[in-house]
C-alpha cells in the first residue's frame, strides 16, 4: 500500500506525483519522463552540445 508523502503527494494542481523512492521500489523506469525519475528517463545530457 502506497503511503502519502512517502511514495507520492499531491501538487499544487491536484496531481498525484509519485516520489523517488516510490519509483526505486517498483524497480524500473516505465519510460514516460517521471518528474522524479531516478533514472533521469527523458531529462536531458548535461555537457551535450547542441546542433543549431
Amino acid at each position: 500500500m502506497e503511503q502519502e508523502h512517502i511514495d507520492y503527494y499531491i501538487n499544487a494542481d491536484g496531481n498525484l506525483v509519485f516520489t523517488k523512492e516510490y519509483h526505486l521500489k517498483r524497480g524500473y523506469c516505465c519510460k514516460n519522463k517521471c518528474l522524479n525519475c531516478p533514472w533521469d528517463y527523458g531529462k536531458p545530457k548535461e555537457g551535450k552540445d547542441v546542433k543549431k
